[in-house]
């Protein structure tokens, strides 16, 4: 018998440039399963899923990288527009701890801008006709809310303070972040687009993300790597407004308690980055980073990768977690974090971002955020615990990074 030669089918991707500038968070059709990381307007949006796919362990990024190098291997890709981000992209949102799930997603239809370019991304059965794609459905607010303790009180988070604090001055390690969550429970169930749109709006300076119901906007920018290029904006060290904006910023950058928790960090994002780099341009010194409701202490590191250059999710997984989310030493901090931590953290505090098929990507950190299912709402906060922590102050601290979620929920239609 002779053997009949077969031919893969391919599925396609096509790429194609708009005429028009794109409203990306407005342009979501559906009230759940948003994907976004849109800030000032420039990212991407998409919806439907062409690809899925999780992972658990320390090597959960590595096996993502994989599988989208997979994925794409079986596509014909139709991309006229050329740069990063154009063509198959994958939604990352990394687990904090490595028992913690990891999820990417392949969008079959992803909007795009970068700067004066706006565009789509069509994959499968959706590339034949774009006309067809659906008019968005009307966003509809989530009603009344109530709020109640989840798994770790105010209470319980000022008592593991404590005790925190406790074992950073024993010396059994420098700083450790801990976090403690609220639930919201809605009268409706949650349009991801409602809080999308408000998060954008109200923090325009922030990446605004949504993975499989995890949505935030950070003010920490993890990784971005363009070619070459990379950068990344730490933060660590928090005030908030008491009395004018200058003010809370000369308090802070006055305050030796947030300058050397703003060094940790920047230390384990420089060291990480150092051992990658050729080129690596570290600030001496932070400068004040003002949002809406708090200011906190922001260096900016850039550089350029070596010839081996690892992928942005390759990067955004060695670097994390920075001593922004977990403390330092790293090793140490986790520990305490399971030790004082009664709840899984999830993918709250882990890279959440974007990657394209030839390693190019940002990763923010997901924070200022919260879990999203049907009428449930987990929102988490954390602070940098040193040696002269107060627990009624960080508790406060963690109080206000979650307005930005809580506003979201409560603002108006």
């Amino acid at each position: 018998m002779t053997a009949v030669p077969t031919t893969r089918l391919l599925t396609t991707a096509v790429t194609r440039m708009h005429t028009e500038s794109i409203g990306l968070i407005a342009s979501l059709t559906r009230p759940t399963g948003a994907l976004c990381f849109v800030r000032g307007g420039e990212g991407f949006a998409g919806w439907g899923v062409h690809r899925r796919f999780t992972a658990t362990g320390p090597h959960a990024a590595a096996r993502i990288q994989e599988w989208l190098a997979e994925v794409t291997a079986e596509m014909r890709v139709d991309d006229a527009v050329g740069i990063p981000g154009s063509g198959p992209i994958a939604f990352v949102s990394l687990g904090f701890d490595d028992s913690d799930v990891a999820v990417a997603v392949v969008p079959q239809v992803v909007l795009g801008r970068r700067g004066d370019v706006s565009f789509s991304t069509l994959i499968g059965p959706a590339c034949m006709d774009d006309t067809s794609w659906p008019r968005p459905a009307p966003v509809r607010s989530p009603g009344r809310i109530s709020y109640a303790d989840a798994e770790l009180s105010v209470a319980g988070f000022t008592s593991a303070v404590t005790t925190a604090a406790a074992r950073v001055r024993a010396g059994e390690l420098e700083k450790v972040v801990l976090a403690h969550d609220l639930e919201a429970t809605t009268a409706r169930p949650i349009d991801e687009r409602f809080l999308l749109a408000h998060l954008a709006d109200g923090y325009p300076g922030c990446w605004t993300f949504a993975v499989e119901g995890l949505l935030g906007a950070s003010p920490e920018l993890l990784i971005r790597r363009i070619g070459a290029t990379i950068s990344s904006r730490v933060l660590a060290g928090t005030a908030w407004r008491q009395h004018s904006d200058d003010a809370v910023a000369a308090e802070l950058m006055g305050s030796a308690k947030d300058i050397a928790e703003h060094a940790y960090a920047v230390r384990s994002v420089a060291d990480v980055l150092a051992e990658v780099c050729v080129e690596l341009d570290v600030p001496a010194a932070p400068v004040p980073l003002e949002l809406a409701n708090l200011t906190h202490l922001s260096t900016d590191i850039t550089g350029r990768l070596d010839t081996d250059a690892p992928s942005a999710l390759e990067l955004a997984a060695r670097l994390h977690p920075t001593a922004a989310v977990g403390g330092s030493p790293t090793t140490a901090a986790r520990q305490v974090i399971r030790d004082l931590e009664p709840m899984t953290r999830g993918r709250y505090a882990a890279p959440v971002g974007w990657l394209d098929s030839s390693g190019d990507g940002e990763f923010a950190i997901a924070l200022r955020c919260a879990q999203v299912n049907g009428r449930s709402v987990r929102l988490m906060a954390g602070c940098g615990i040193v040696a002269d922590s107060d627990p009624e102050s960080e508790a406060r601290e963690a109080q206000i990074k979650m307005i930005p979620i809580r506003d979201a929920l409560e603002a108006r239609d």
